[in-house]
């Protein structure tokens, strides 16, 4: 079946002989088939790469054949070895992932060709930029990246879908035939230059500001970069939530007790609920979070009231990996004023400023989250469709797209919160090895 329908047998194994030496492409149909230790050997630091976040939403069924989500992982042998590897899954919808292509679908569907299953190479539910092809050199890279699209036509899928990668992967990936497209989120950067010279852009992994200006040495040293109208509505919006007698802890790792999780997860569950959506993970993936990779969780929980008498009402799940906070999850009992925003950013950016990270992604879209400071940031994914006519008028439109993102991107630096400096920072290309729903 030609451009869709993925007729071909997905579970061969292309390895070689272990004496051979030519590295072969293997399809694992289970994270757990791929030793924990040789794959974080190729992750990096970053959590959401690791094996144990990974393999949490297979263990707890989250990610599934039942749920849309059949894992494919690519792997890159060579003499018994794993040089390369890849997280890959065969896709029967576009939930989750927050690169909306369901135009695409349609338009594939109406032209009478099956737009499900693709192949998606992404975190889970997280639009967080990091390394998707994971090999020890830029050659396992390149051969990892060609043998995706390889993969690709034998399954003889619609699309391949490679989502949030750092610029190496979003490289190898357009020399393999991807095109790429443009998104915007929204990041706070520990740095006074970063915010009085404030850019159009600042950069995710993979980008970057020129370098320069130390980092905040408080909340109060961070608002002073702000104009004074600014200024004075984020101190408002705290001294309400302070005001309605909320008053937060930060809680790390092992710190979480099975308490906390059970009322993170209710309004985590409760948020999706309120959007008339199912909630993409239980408590059980949470849990297994806690036991096997605890030391990168943060939440963040306010309570009403003092002692024994204080009742949670709010929390927010980060995730500190790295010189970077991800702000994932987040939910409440009860409605205050600034509630939102204290539990969501706020409490995240003090957070980061207290412990010097760098960075901190508040999560996909959200305009409301310019005016507390945090600025739009290039994201960038690549895609690659099977058939050649549709390819051409998707790369048309993503050159359109991406003007129409940078004149966006212009017109939210108008209302960017900071006091101007004379001449604002230049947005520039990194280095070839730089790193990198309820969704807040």
């Amino acid at each position: 079946m030609p451009y869709g329908g993925a007729s071909a047998p997905m579970s061969a194994d292309t390895a070689p002989d272990a004496g051979t030496g030519e590295p072969r492409i293997r399809v694992h149909d289970a994270l757990a088939d791929i030793p924990a230790s040789a794959w974080d050997a190729l992750a990096g630091e970053q959590l959401f790469l690791r094996h144990a976040f990974l393999r949490a939403f297979e263990d707890t069924g989250a990610v599934s054949p039942g749920t849309g989500w059949t894992p494919c992982h690519l792997g890159l042998w060579q003499g018994g070895a794993l040089v390369a590897a890849m997280p890959l899954y065969l896709k029967a919808h576009s939930r989750g992932e927050y690169v909306f292509d369901h135009a695409w679908a349609d338009a594939w569907q109406r032209s009478g060709m099956e737009y499900y299953p693709k192949l998606l190479s992404a975190i889970p539910f997280t639009p967080v930029t990091g390394r998707r092809l994971l090999a020890r050199d830029a050659a396992a890279r390149a051969q990892l990246a060609q043998a995706v699209v390889g993969f690709a036509r034998r399954l003889q899928v619609s699309s391949l879908h490679v989502l949030f990668p750092i610029e190496d992967d979003r490289r190898a990936l357009a020399d393999a035939g991807l095109l790429t497209r443009e998104g915007v989120q929204f990041h706070w950067r520990n740095g006074a230059r970063a915010a009085e010279g404030h850019a159009a852009a600042t950069p995710a992994p993979g980008l970057r500001l020129d370098a320069g200006g130390e980092r905040f040495t408080s909340f109060e040293d961070f608002l002073a970069t702000f104009n004074h109208d600014k200024r004075k509505k984020i101190r408002q919006e705290r001294r309400r939530v302070h005001d309605a007698g909320i008053r937060f802890r930060r809680l790390r790792g092992r710190d979480i007790g099975e308490a906390d999780w059970a009322f993170f997860h209710r309004c985590y569950s409760d948020t999706y609920h309120r959007h008339g959506q199912r909630p993409y993970l239980d408590l059980s993936f949470f849990l297994q979070l806690a036991d096997t990779c605890p030391e990168d969780l943060l939440l963040v929980l306010g309570s009403r009231g003092e002692g024994a008498q204080a009742v949670p009402v709010a929390c927010a799940l980060d995730v500190h990996s790295g010189e970077r906070v991800y702000g994932r999850y987040w939910g409440g009992t009860e409605w205050h004023s600034g509630l939102h925003f204290e539990t969501c950013y706020y409490q995240s950016i003090e957070y980061c400023i207290d412990v010097g990270a760098e960075v901190f992604e508040g999560g996909a879209q959200g305009e409301h989250k310019l005016a507390r400071g945090l600025a739009p940031t290039l994201t960038r994914s690549v895609h690659w469709l099977a058939h050649p006519r549709f390819a051409e008028a998707v790369g048309s439109y993503l050159e359109r797209e991406s003007r129409g993102i940078a004149h966006y991107v212009d017109e939210l630096a108008e209302h960017a919160p900071f006091r101007r400096a004379a001449g604002d920072a230049a947005v520039r290309e990194a280095s070839p090895d730089a790193a990198g729903g309820a969704d807040r």
